[in-house]
């Protein structure tokens, strides 16, 4: 490999919410990486610091360029700038966009067990939230679009957030998939918010389709959440960008954006993101790489020294899914071996709703020695 992701970097006292919350756990929780970015990029940000100036700024030719060439080579579809927004990230955008779509009270679907920002968002915004639940079986998720139709249909859903790839089960839905969830949301008038944040990490033989390539008639009602922040571990830099191709409800986006008086986005992330989306794939590439043998490594781990903990096989994301069912805990106990007995802080399946119980996610885009040393005292905690 060209890059090094074996290094370990000491984020303590550096405000990192990973690793300066608590001190006497391995952290392994948020969908945030160990790793820190190539130089090629780096060296171009540092230019941008030392012009020293950092005033108004606003995304310009070269930026959507950028944007529109990894788009079109990645996911399959072309970016027009005047039909995308940039704000400073997606849940904020989730946010946004249950305002402009939705009137108070009105029933927002989610797919739980599902990001827990989903739920906190539709709660906060004093929207109805409905909770459609994804299937488990043989080790596999789908859903039941009977039950998925039935709660809109029943509750008179206005607006669905989907998951695509699928935080933290990790399904990648394929095109077929997407095409039933999008005709079902067409029939009824919900508009689709779709969070893609993790399709850049698609494991190998499973194809990404965004929902920004199917049929037109689909687009209409339709609110498509991308960044940088998880592909490139920009999340502090504060900039994602949301397509909106309906120019009524991107009109309504941009003016529930401008009642929050946040209209620009980071300076430096507005650099950061366009130097990663020009430079930044020969380094995803080696990296994707290296965290498949992350995840053969736990496979390989659990399947050895701890067959009551099933790996549940992701198709997308570096989060794993690991269920605790075998262990024959409950779901207390086990959260307890994990956190005060392993000392590990992963995040606990419960808070993300729904079949939830007895999962724990843990993030694995960190260098080998500590995935390593997790599985080591999370073995010990439970053998």
């Amino acid at each position: 490999m060209s890059y090094n992701f074996d290094t370990v970097v000491d984020r303590r006292s550096t405000g990192s919410v990973k690793f300066d919350i608590r001190h006497d756990l391995l952290p392994l929780w948020v969908a945030d990486m160990d790793f820190p970015l190539p130089d090629e990029i780096l060296s171009v940000i540092k230019k941008r610091v030392d012009h020293g100036i950092f005033g108004y700024t606003m995304t310009g030719p070269s930026y959507w360029k950028a944007l529109d060439s990894w788009c079109s080579r990645e996911y399959g579809y072309n970016v027009k700038p005047s039909e995308w927004v940039t704000v400073p990230g997606v849940v904020y955008s989730l946010s946004i966009a249950i305002r402009a779509v939705t009137e108070p009270s009105d029933a927002v679907l989610i797919e739980q067990p599902v990001y827990y920002p989903f739920s906190q968002v539709v709660k906060d915004n004093g929207r109805n939230l409905i909770v459609a639940p994804l299937c488990f079986n043989k080790g596999r998720y789908t859903r039941d679009l009977y039950a998925f139709e039935k709660a809109i249909r029943e509750n008179n859903v206005k607006a669905f957030i989907l998951c695509s790839p699928h935080n933290p089960v990790g399904r990648v839905w394929s095109g077929d998939e997407l095409l039933l969830v999008a005709e079902i949301c067409r029939r009824y008038g919900v508009t689709v918010i779709a969070d893609e944040i993790h399709c850049d990490f698609i494991r190998p033989g499973i194809k990404f389709t965004s929902f920004a390539t199917l049929c037109d008639e689909y687009k209409e009602k339709l609110i498509l959440c991308t960044a940088p922040s998880k592909t490139f571990n920009l999340a502090g830099l504060q900039v994602s960008n949301i397509w909106i191709p309906n120019p009524e409800i991107r009109e309504k986006f941009k003016k529930e954006n401008r009642a929050n008086g946040y209209n620009e986005i980071n300076t430096l992330g507005m650099t950061a993101a366009e130097t990663c989306y020009t430079f930044g794939k020969p380094w995803l590439t080696e990296l994707k790489a290296y965290l498949e043998g992350n995840i053969a490594y736990v496979r390989s781990f659990l399947s050895e020294n701890m067959p009551k903990v099933n790996l549940v096989e992701s198709e997308g994301t570096y989060l794993l899914w690991l269920d605790f069912h075998g262990t024959g805990l409950s779901n207390e106990e086990m959260k307890d071996k994990v956190e005060n007995k392993a000392k590990l802080w992963l995040d606990h399946g419960d808070m993300f709703g729904q079949g939830g119980q007895l999962f724990e996610r843990i993030n694995i885009a960190c260098p080998r020695s500590t995935l390593e040393q997790a599985m080591k005292q999370l073995y010990e905690a439970f053998k």
